[in-house]
C-alpha cells in the first residue's frame, strides 16, 4: 500500500473515528473519549510510518506498536480493520462474548495486536523489551507506542522510561497523549505530571513537543525520531479528548462511556460530514 499523507490520512483518521464510535454505541460499554484524542497518530502511524504487513501479522521483521494506554482499544482495532488486518464488519462485536475483540487489545485473537495491554502502565515496559530485543538481535525494526498523560502517574512508566535511556534504545518512540483529562477528571487536579517535557529530558530521552492533530507536525516528529541515535524519544502531543465529536469534545465524562441511540446519530452526523467535507476539498 502507498503511504497516504495530508488530506488522505485526515480522511482515514475521521473513517477510523466512526467506526470506534459506532462499535462503543454497538456495544453500550467501552472508552471513545481517549480513542478519539489518539486516533491521528495511530492512523499515521498505520499508514505512513510503520513497517507492516496485514497480510503477514506476525511477521518477525514488522515494526511493533503498543497501546499502552489499552482501554482505548476501539482506536486500535478501528485502524487496524481500515489497514486490513481483519473486516470492518467485526467492530460491530466489540466487547461481545461471540467474537475477538475485547474490550482491550488481546494480541491472541486480534490480528495485528502485538501485545495485550489494559493494566496502565505496563505497556511501555513491553515496548522496552521489544526494542531491546530487536537491539540483541541485530534487528532493524521500531518499535512504538502510545501512553495516556493520566498513564503517566504510573511509576512502572519511570522505571521503563529509566531502563530505556540506559539501554540507549533510539528504535523506541513513543507518544504520549496529553489530552488534559482522565476518569476522574484533569490531569491537573487528579495526580500533576507536568512539565513532562523536563521530566523526560531528565530521564536522557530525546523529546518532541506536537499538536497532535497536526499530520504535518505527526510526520515531522517521526522523521525526527528516526534520526536520533543513542537515545529513546517520546512525542508529547497536544490532543482534544473526544476530537471530532463535539459534545465530547474535552469532557472527562466521555472517558468511559457510551452514547445513546440519540448522541450516537449526532456524532454519526457531525464524523459523516467532516468526512465529506476533507474528500470535496
Amino acid at each position: 500500500m502507498e503511504k497516504l499523507f495530508g488530506k488522505d490520512l485526515a480522511i482515514q483518521a475521521y473513517k477510523a473515528r466512526l467506526l470506534a464510535v459506532e462499535a462503543v454505541h454497538t456495544a453500550s460499554s467501552g472508552h471513545p473519549g481517549g480513542s478519539l484524542s489518539c486516533m491521528d497518530a495511530l492512523t499515521t502511524l498505520y499508514f505512513n510510518e510503520m513497517n507492516i504487513d496485514p497480510t503477514q501479522p506476525h511477521c518477525p521483521d514488522r515494526d511493533r506498536f503498543v497501546l499502552s494506554k489499552g482501554h482505548c482499544a476501539p482506536a486500535l482495532y478501528a485502524v487496524l480493520a481500515l489497514r486490513g488486518y481483519f473486516p470492518t464488519e467485526d467492530l460491530k462485536l466489540l466487547r461481545s462474548i461471540k467474537a475477538h475483540l475485547s474490550g482491550h487489545p488481546d494480541m491472541r485473537h486480534v490480528p495485528g495486536v502485538d501485545m495485550s495491554t489494559g493494566s496502565l502502565g505496563q505497556g511501555l515496559s513491553t515496548a522496552v523489551g521489544m526494542a531491546l530485543a530487536a537491539k540483541h538481535q541485530g534487528k532493524t525494526y521500531r518499535t512504538y507506542a502510545i501512553c495516556g498523560d493520566g498513564e503517566i502517574a504510573e511509576g512502572q512508566i519511570w522505571e521503563a522510561a529509566m531502563a530505556a535511556a540506559k539501554w540507549h534504545l533510539d528504535n523506541l518512540c513513543v507518544f504520549v497523549d496529553v489530552n488534559g483529562l482522565q476518569i476522574d477528571g484533569k490531569t491537573a487536579d487528579v495526580m500533576p505530571s507536568e512539565p513532562l517535557d523536563k521530566k523526560f529530558e531528565a530521564f536522557n530521552w530525546h523529546v518532541i513537543k506536537i499538536n497532535g492533530h497536526d499530520f504535518d507536525q505527526i510526520l515531522a516528529a517521526l522523521a525526527e525520531a528516526r534520526e536520533v541515535k543513542g537515545q529513546p524519544t517520546v512525542i508529547l502531543m497536544a490532543t482534544v479528548k473526544g476530537k471530532g465529536v463535539s459534545f465530547m469534545e474535552n469532557q472527562a465524562g466521555w472517558h468511559g462511556k457510551a452514547p445513546n441511540d440519540e448522541q450516537f446519530a449526532q456524532a454519526k452526523a457531525e464524523l459523516e460530514a467532516k468526512i465529506k467535507e476533507l474528500e470535496e476539498n
